[in-house]
């Protein structure tokens, strides 16, 4: 039971700390980048300043270390994007693997909690005694046991639950990172076209 209640203590944190930091993207995140697509179209360098004032957002990075490119081609702003892209997933799914192994082994430790729990039962029953007070104590043992597995179960259970939830999330920032980074490409390329106009006037 002390691993169970170790690993419910830590899969608790990690639901906590994860759905902090998804609350404040779905909250702030999208509306923030709408309002730097728009400024970008018409003050270019606003919005570099106002991105970062917000680095805490995982988009507002992306777009950083592409705009911040200097003179770089569309080719070059769209490996930027992608890059930058590439480093942020990691963030977005963090702890997953801690997530998985919580799912995974809970239930085991509650298995193997009963098994113990059973052994130590049996091994104080005595032939010829089934009936009465051994019986009895027996069956309360087995009682005892068996609540590991229903432990290790139900914190495989919240654990996966929450887990499927953040995935979902990921899913859909990344959706979002990718339509929002097209669109601040096809605002680039205006942008490098009216450049290399002005560059040929002069």
């Amino acid at each position: 039971m002390w691993p169970l209640l170790g690993f419910s203590i830590l899969a608790m944190t990690l639901i906590f700390e994860r759905g902090w930091f998804w609350l404040q993207l779905h909250q702030q995140q999208d509306r923030f980048i709408l309002q730097v697509l728009d400024i970008y179209s018409r003050q270019p360098q606003d919005a570099i300043a106002r991105l970062r004032k917000h680095v805490q957002f995982p988009i507002a990075r992306i777009f950083l270390a592409a705009l911040t490119l200097e003179k770089g081609t569309p080719d070059d702003f769209r490996l930027a994007l992608e890059s930058a892209a590439q480093g942020e997933m990691p963030l977005l799914k963090r702890f997953s693997t801690v997530f998985d192994t919580i799912i995974a082994v809970a239930p085991l430790l509650g298995l193997l909690g009963t098994i113990l729990g059973l052994m130590e039962s049996f091994s104080s029953l005595r032939i010829g005694e089934a009936v009465g007070e051994s019986a009895n104590e027996v069956t309360a043992g087995i009682g005892t046991a068996l609540v590991s597995t229903a432990t290790g179960l139900l914190i495989a259970i919240a654990t996966l639950l929450f887990a499927n939830l953040f995935l979902g999330l990921y899913r859909r920032q990344r959706a979002a990172i990718e339509a929002y980074s097209g669109r601040l490409e096809l605002l680039y390329r205006q942008y490098y076209r009216q450049y290399l106009s002005r560059q040929g006037r002069q």
